[in-house]
């Protein structure tokens, strides 16, 4: 008996450790039971300790994969992460248009744990002109929405709120500012329409083991709504996941700096 899954697309960055970029959107949408397929955008030599050098895809290839994807399978939602220049911008954001891409989950990722800048400074108004008007929601972190904005980072709830409402007149209709970069026994994260703040909190755990927790949230997230959950409770359970992926990590011993968190905890 055949049976048909969920089918959910990244286009992302390689990472040849194995903790964050496609590697492990790939392991949270099976972890999460949906079937993934990718775009590679850019290729990392990097490891726990820190990156050494990137490899960006041709446009033209970025291109290539997305259309192979899309005129084949059905695809119910796309995570967007990291994306490296303005020309493979402008190619994603072209083809996901050409294809009617549903459910774009836009990560915009920056800067790696280890420090690492993985989007060129002239990209940035790129990504906020084409890309973010394509996307169903976007996750920036502190730093990252604060870039976006060109303004300070936000401390308190009202500023984080305010960033966020700023970021839905760049033309996404909802926007996740995830507070892992924030201070406190909580780690919570805000959803932001114009209509509703939701807070989604978790206890913060001490580990230096979080390598890959915005790429895997952010692919959980798809991973939801690809199945035909609310935007709401992909994000809760999203979070839900990564959470217990963040308290798990200490469980596996990989490399000798910024672990992975454990994306198979509820298996092994």
């Amino acid at each position: 008996m055949t049976k048909k899954i969920p089918i959910a697309l990244t286009i992302a960055g390689s990472d040849s450790s194995g903790g964050a970029g496609i590697q492990a959107d790939l392991k949270t949408f099976s972890a999460l039971g949906v079937y993934g397929a990718s775009a590679i955008a850019a290729l990392t030599a990097q490891n726990t300790q820190g990156v050494t050098g990137i490899h960006e895809a041709p446009a033209e290839f970025v291109a290539a994969q997305i259309d192979a994807v899309l005129s084949d399978l059905d695809v119910a939602a796309v995570k967007i992460g990291m994306v490296g220049s303005d020309r493979v911008i402008g190619a994603i954001a072209d083809r996901l248009t050409h294809w009617h891409a549903r459910n774009v989950v836009l990560d915009p990722v920056m800067i790696a744990t280890s420090g690492a800048r993985l989007l060129a400074a002239e990209a940035v108004d790129a990504l906020r002109t084409r890309l973010i008007p394509l996307a169903s929601i976007a996750t920036p972190n502190l730093p990252e929405a604060a870039e976006l904005l060109g303004a300070p980072l936000a401390t308190t709830e009202s500023a984080i709120v305010d960033q966020g409402r700023r970021i839905l007149r760049l033309g996404v209709p909802a926007v996740l500012i995830k507070g892992g970069h924030g201070e406190g026994p909580e780690s919570i994260d805000y959803l932001i329409t114009e209509s509703d703040v939701v807070r989604f909190a978790a206890k913060r755990v001490a580990t230096r083991n979080t390598h890959g927790t915005g790429c895997s949230l952010s692919s959980a997230i798809a991973a939801g709504l690809a199945k035909g959950e609310t935007l709401t409770d992909a994000v809760q359970h999203a979070k839900d996941f990564v959470s217990a992926a963040i308290a798990a990590a200490d469980r596996l011993q990989v490399g000798h700096q910024h672990g992975p968190i454990h994306h198979f905890h509820a298996f092994y």
